[in-house]
């Protein structure tokens, strides 16, 4: 599905103008105990004429006709990316109980980051201490991995989509 840049898009975001709309599909993921699970997802990113995108992604377990059936998890935050020097600062908060701050280098349609620092509420259900995210546009398509290091694992994979532009 073709998309529109907008006219008056702030210049640093234009690496990540491909980004820019929702995107939907289905992803699968692997808990820190081995337990495999697929989910849906949406994830919007969104510009208001500023120098940064606004982030939101929903995961949520499925009914069987592919309708959304319940909240698994959801994050928002904001990208912001310095074109002069092609990379990129991101600051997330999750439902779960953590925020996060993400360093990262933008390659074309290729943007890996990761966690500079993981701040995690008292009663925060896992014990997430760092993470590495792989965005990318493949075949038009939005491809996206989450790494994650819990309860004293390195970095292991934890979630992974391919998403279509809605």
């Amino acid at each position: 599905m073709a998309f529109h840049i907008p006219d008056d898009l702030h210049r640093d975001l234009m690496p990540l103008a491909w980004m820019i709309g929702h995107w939907e599909g289905d992803g699968h993921g692997t808990e820190a105990d081995g337990t495999d699970f697929e989910f849906g997802c949406q994830v919007d990113f969104t510009e208001n004429g500023g120098d940064f995108l606004h982030y939101f992604c929903q995961a949520f377990t499925k009914n069987p006709d592919g309708t959304p059936a319940a909240p698994l998890r959801m994050e928002t935050g904001f990208w912001r990316p310095k074109v002069d020097d092609r990379s990129l600062t991101v600051v997330m908060c999750a439902q779960e109980g953590w925020s996060e701050l993400w360093s990262g280098s933008i390659d074309g349609a290729r943007i890996e980051l990761r966690t500079d620092t993981v701040v995690r509420a008292d009663d925060a259900g896992v014990d997430y201490t760092a993470g590495q995210r792989l965005y990318g546009q493949v075949n038009s398509n939005l491809l996206w991995t989450f790494d994650r290091a819990v309860e004293g694992q390195g970095l292991q994979p934890y979630m992974w989509a391919q998403l279509t532009r809605a």
